[in-house]
């Protein structure tokens, strides 16, 4: 009885839901059958200015300060709670945009009562090399956003590693602009296989945290063009984006929001793109320049987009031409991305699905920096292992800011520290948007006594630095987990937090078998190196992060990841030995105006943030100037060891020889870098490919890797245009940029 009450129930539940449902939308841009471009004209023809209008702007975000009564109503009753919502157009079949936060994962969806899988940072995806899971990343987000009820990522982010400082390093993807692009284009890829429409950003050189809002990025084009800006164009080809994200700073003297070459000239005519611009959040700062320019849509409210550009339409500062182009490049890419003909359905999250490939992620990313014969662990033989560092008994790490993805269970930590700013001298001390730090449930601690269930495994804290020696001192071997907290709103030091550095050397000092374990999003400087057995970085490695740890220290995983950045010594390393600071040393609340218009750098003068490095970004920087890296870009060491030989090259591609010497298989990520002819001007040398192949002990194979024509030109300013000079490139292969050691050389004319 019990089951036929239900059956007739969810019968009428379903008949009153097709009673209510809204006839289906007929007119011609409905056809399937048609172009998405040609949808778009058909379906624009039909709208209102006011509906226009509406399209070129978010509404706010709950919580702000200048919401209107029917902006709350609407995002009340139709916006999915995510970080941006553009309200539909349901006359003419064009859906809300539900937008939220998600390069690792859908961020924000725990306070909902939703779960989303905490993966790895995407740094950490981009220390795999391998495009193929990245778009399984991606797919990830995408099918859980849309199971979600979102129809609109914000993930992407490819600004370079030009400062290894910069808070917001563990959203992005490292200092090399092919592996970064390649890889940012099939996250992107993945997340709108899943018929979610995806971004990339921030477009372009929000390199650092410091003064965001407020700094001018000076460049060259030629450099731009060669660096950060080949991350996006690589990107941009490979991902097919729906959106281009553009970011707060200025560019040399223009907003990024406001630059007509970046984002008409370059990204729209150079590049084709197809897609809407949309503004970082309160990243506008006008109606009639940033509409000209080439700014498509204003978020997350209407604070130049709305009654000042109709102001502007009426007076034809802006023409009606530019404002139908600017929502025919929104619905086009509504169409295209197939949320008009298929919207997001609300599902059951596979939580199984989602640490399985959190798990698969964090275990190809982790790189063992440091071997001294430690590591593996033979579990049979430990008697004793100490566990040793700031909550490993609890969970791991992860980064702060839009990038967060809320803990599933909540904080592993009971009473986790706010989120200061723990390396800049501006911020010092200061708590950043009355956030905490998260440490999610994957427990290190449990991991380990898991894998050695005959071994006497203890944990300390750390916060006493003798207790924690003497536990180690007494113990077959001591782990240390140091972790290093970054965040958006903020830049960060190479230095670890809350003294770390002096409990490694103590604990090392007691027990030479000692293994540090880092959970960080950013490099890090490491005064101990010399102590210490090994090294793993493990990153921030997401809801599966301990299991995977605990796979490589154990051996059941020959650890495969390349550091994706160069890990510099010390500041003095670097091309600046200090963030570029404001200039009276006080920054803008980063969300300050939620609700209304931000009014950036407000009694704080606009700086210049000079990048005389140039072309010379990461390892190009080090091998120009003949300085030693303390771990070099691409580096990476596993349980086997691989042997290069037979290096031959054409203008087309590298073939070479890779061959298993070791005991046990492993998987290694072969590096190609050219050097060009000298009279190119250029670093000496840059990545122009690499190969990830798995061999078993004793196989050898033979690979060829095809070199991108773009990848050996250079940037032309006078001609505007890419240019292959004329002569000897010499092709290096190895297994990181310091360890490429077999040559060939080829002329191309």
């Amino acid at each position: 009885m019990p089951d036929r009450f239900l059956i007739f129930l969810l019968a009428a539940l379903i008949a009153t839901a097709q009673v209510h449902a809204p006839p289906p939308v007929k007119g011609p841009w409905m056809d399937k059958a048609l172009s998405p471009d040609r949808r778009a004209e058909l379906v624009v023809e039909q709208m209102t200015l006011g509906e226009k209008l509406q399209l070129v702007h978010g509404i706010g975000m709950l919580g702000g300060r200048e919401l209107d009564a029917e902006s709350r109503e609407l995002l009340t009753s139709r916006s999915n709670g995510g970080a941006g919502f553009v309200p539909g157009i349901p006359r003419l079949g064009l859906p809300d945009l539900n937008m939220a936060d998600s390069a690792v994962g859908v961020g924000h969806a725990a306070a909902r009562s939703r779960y989303s899988t905490a993966l790895p940072n995407t740094l950490a995806l981009a220390a795999s090399w391998d495009p193929q899971l990245a778009r399984e990343y991606g797919s990830l987000i995408g099918r859980e956003l849309r199971d979600q009820g979102y129809n609109m990522s914000l993930a992407g982010g490819v600004n370079l590693m030009r400062e290894p400082r910069n808070g917001r390093n563990f959203e992005y993807l490292g200092e090399d602009p092919i592996l970064a692009g390649r890889m940012v284009g099939q996250i992107i890829r993945g997340i709108q296989s899943q018929r979610v429409m995806g971004h990339i950003k921030h477009l372009a050189l929000n390199d650092q945290e410091t003064g965001r809002h407020i700094a001018n990025v000076k460049l060259d084009k030629r450099s731009m063009r060669e660096t950060d800006l080949l991350a996006f164009e690589i990107g941009i080809k490979e991902g097919d984006p729906s959106a281009v994200l553009c970011s707060y700073n200025r560019i040399n003297g223009e907003y990024a929001c406001e630059n007509r070459w970046l984002l008409t000239d370059l990204l729209k005519n150079t590049w084709g793109f197809k897609g809407f611009v949309i503004s970082d959040w309160f990243a506008n700062y006008s109606a009639t320049k940033a509409a000209l320019a080439g700014l498509d849509q204003e978020l997350p409210g209407p604070g130049y987009f709305g009654s000042e550009l109709r102001q502007a339409l009426e007076s034809g500062a802006v023409p009606m031409a530019r404002l139908d182009d600017m929502v025919k490049r929104i619905v086009r890419a509504e169409f295209a991305a197939g949320i008009v003909d298929d919207p997001p359905v609300h599902r059951v999250v596979d939580v199984v699905r989602g640490f399985e490939v959190a798990q698969k992620v964090a275990e190809q990313s982790m790189v063992l920096l440091k071997n001294s014969g430690s590591l593996p662990f033979n579990s049979a033989a430990l008697k004793s292992i100490a566990v040793i560092g700031m909550h490993a008994d609890a969970g791991v790490l992860s980064g702060s800011g839009s990038g967060q993805v809320d803990p599933m269970g909540g904080n592993a930590v009971a009473t986790p520290p706010p989120v200061t700013n723990p390396g800049s001298p501006q911020t010092e001390g200061e708590a950043i948007w009355g956030n905490v730090w998260v440490w999610h449930r994957s427990n290190p601690l449990k991991a380990i006594r898991a894998r050695a269930p005959a071994a006497k495994v203890q944990f300390h804290d750390g916060s006493d630095k003798a207790a924690a020696a003497a536990l180690a001192k007494s113990s077959d071997v001591a782990v240390v987990f140091a972790v290093q907290l970054a965040g958006e709103g903020f830049d960060t030091s190479l230095t670890l937090p809350y003294d770390q550095d002096a409990l490694i050397k103590s604990v090392a000092a007691a027990n030479p078998r000692t293994v540090v374990v880092l959970e960080n999003g950013n490099p890090v400087a490491m005064p101990w190196i010399n102590d210490v057995s090994a090294v793993l970085e493990a990153w921030y490695p997401g809801i599966r992060g301990a299991e995977a740890i605990a796979g490589i220290l154990f051996g059941d995983i020959s650890p495969s990841g390349k550091l994706p950045a160069s890990f510099p010594r010390n500041e003095s390393d670097l091309p600046r030995a200090a963030i570029v600071p404001v200039p009276d040393g006080r920054l803008p609340n980063p969300l300050a105006g939620i609700g209304g218009k931000l009014v950036p750098g407000a009694q704080i003068e606009p700086f210049d943030i000079d990048y005389s490095e140039k072309l010379e970004v990461g390892y190009k920087w080090f091998e120009a100037h003949d300085k030693q890296a303390l771990f070099p870009f691409g580096h990476g060491l596993s349980y086997t060891s691989f042997a290069y030989s037979d290096v031959k090259a054409t203008a087309d591609g590298v073939t070479f020889t890779l061959r298993n010497v070791g005991k046990r298989a492993g998987t290694e990520i072969a590096q190609i870098y050219a050097g060009l002819p000298a009279v190119a001007g250029e670093p000496p040398r840059r990545l122009v490919g690499w190969e990830k192949v798995t061999l078993s002990p004793g196989e050898t194979k033979t690979l060829t890797v095809r070199i991108d024509r773009q990848f050996l030109a250079i940037f032309n300013e006078a001609m505007d245009a890419w240019e292959l000079i004329p002569g000897d490139y010499r092709f290096s292969v190895g297994g990181s940029s310091a360890n490429a050691t077999q040559f060939a050389t080829v002329a191309i004319q």
